[in-house]
């Protein structure tokens, strides 16, 4: 009889511990995500109270706007700049060296011409430890150093010319159409980049294309153009061009189809 009823009370013991389990289990409130939970749930167009997330910004910046924004601006003006119809011609990298105190700092230098294919051009060179960055200086000197080459018929030039840098000299022919670039190596560049179609050179006395280059850019800024003498002389163009015998309706003609 004892053991009959102490297996009822703990029976009855073990119910009632479910049924209050139970109970704390349905009334328990809700427990709340983790900090992570909670991030990955929320919108992430809104802050950490449910209010719209502003950028940050600048000094006074307001829904994102402020130095970042500028920063961004300045970068797009740089490519539509890098992007203006230049041409850029890398001509020559060579590696250099610097002796320092413990050895020796090794970079790059750039040797670059620009143009844009009308009768402008120039070049520049630029030394850096990256061969990207030694371009990159090369070629914003280049661009600040552009001269103006008048052309004739927009394809060659007007007159045959020599220049000389130290000892490299080159001689430079005008040519008739179908005649192309008779050049090489860093010649070749910058009339390409002139927007020379039919011309003939010749370079004599060194390989080096720093040197071949400055004698080139010598002989392009002796170009002269019949219609700037004539107002330096002021006479018509006609008036010069017909001293070679050639008639006075002739001489017109070959004034009216000049280009620069």
């Amino acid at each position: 009889m004892m053991a009959d009823e102490n297996n009822a009370n703990t029976e009855d013991k073990v119910v009632a511990t479910a049924e209050t389990e139970n109970a704390v289990t349905n009334e328990a409130p809700a427990v709340a995500d983790t900090p992570s939970e909670a991030a990955a749930n929320q919108d992430p167009a809104q802050g950490a109270e449910g209010q719209p997330r502003r950028g940050r910004g600048g000094r006074g910046g307001r829904d994102g706007g402020g130095r970042g924004r500028g920063r961004d601006d300045r970068r797009g003006n740089r490519r539509e700049e890098e992007d203006d119809g230049i041409i850029e011609k890398l001509v020559h990298i060579n590696r250099v060296s610097k002796t320092v105190k413990g050895g020796k700092r090794f970079g790059f230098a750039a040797l670059v011409v620009v143009g844009d294919g009308s009768g402008r051009v120039g070049f520049g060179h630029g030394k850096a430890r990256e061969v990207p960055e030694a371009i990159t200086k090369a070629t914003a000197a280049a661009r600040k150093k552009m001269i103006r080459v008048p052309l004739k018929e927009g394809r060659t030039l007007h007159h045959d010319g020599n220049g000389r840098f130290g000892a490299g000299k080159v001689t430079l022919r005008t040519a008739p159409p179908g005649t192309g670039i008779i050049a090489g190596g860093p010649m070749r560049a910058v009339f390409e980049s002139l927007g020379v179609a039919d011309v003939v050179t010749k370079s004599v006395g060194t390989s080096n294309p720093y040197n071949m280059i400055r004698a080139t850019f010598a002989a392009l800024q002796d170009q002269t153009s019949p219609k700037s003498v004539a107002q330096r002389r002021g006479k018509k163009i006609a008036d010069l061009l017909g001293r070679g015998g050639a008639s006075e309706a002739e001489a017109e003609a070959d004034a009216a189809a000049i280009a620069e």
